[in-house]
C-alpha cells in the first residue's frame, strides 16, 4: 500500500501505541488481521458481476417491470466493461435497490446488501471513514500518490516496508 507522509505518521502513532515491541513482520501480521466485530464492516470496492448474479433471485428477476429490466440490461453492459460493481459508491448501491424495489426484491436486496460488505483489517481501519458498523460501513479513501482516476486505494495489506518507513519517520 502506498502511503502519504501524514498516513505514515498515523501508522507510526498506531505502532507506538499498539505494537512497540513487535518486529515489522509481527506488526504487519497484527495490522493485516481481520478487525474485531462489530465495528469493522466496510463497503467492498469492487464486486464482479459473476458474484452479483449469484445473489439475484430468479423469480424476482422474472418479475421485473419492462423498464427495470431494460435499466438492468443497460447497466450490466456498463458495469461489465468497468470490471464490476463499486458498492462503496452510494449511487451504485441505490441503483440495485431501485431495480429490485418493493416486494419484488425482498430476497435480492438483502442478499446484495450482504455481498456489498466485508470485514476490514485492523490496518485498513486506520485510513477508513465511517463507523464501521453494519448500518454505516467504512469506506476506503484514496491518496493521489499513484495518480490515475481514483488514486491509490487505502484498501489492502500494510507491508513491512510501510511499517519500517513509518517507524523511521522523525
Amino acid at each position: 500500500m502506498q502511503l502519504t507522509g501524514s498516513q505514515l505518521d498515523t501508522l507510526k502513532t498506531w505502532l507506538t501505541s499498539n505494537a512497540g515491541g513487535l518486529n515489522d513482520e509481527a506488526a504487519a501480521a497484527l495490522l493485516n488481521a481481520a478487525g474485531a466485530a462489530p465495528n469493522n464492516v466496510a463497503w467492498r470496492r469492487g464486486v464482479p458481476l459473476a458474484e452479483v448474479s449469484t445473489k439475484i433471485n430468479g423469480t424476482e428477476l422474472a418479475g421485473l417491470t419492462t423498464g427495470n429490466h431494460t435499466r438492468l440490461q443497460t447497466v450490466v453492459v456498463l458495469i461489465n466493461s468497468a470490471g464490476g460493481v463499486r458498492p462503496e459508491l452510494a449511487d451504485q448501491r441505490s441503483f440495485w435497490d431501485d431495480i429490485f424495489s418493493g416486494a419484488g426484491g425482498a430476497i435480492t436486496r438483502p442478499a446484495l446488501l450482504a455481498l456489498w460488505k466485508r470485514t476490514a483489517t485492523v490496518g485498513e481501519k486506520l485510513f477508513a471513514t465511517g463507523t464501521g458498523s453494519d448500518a454505516n460501513p467504512m469506506t476506503f479513501g484514496t491518496n493521489a500518490t499513484g495518480g490515475g482516476l481514483f488514486g491509490v486505494s487505502l484498501e489492502g495489506l500494510i507491508t513491512t516496508a510501510n511499517i519500517s518507513e513509518a517507524r523511521n519517520r522523525p
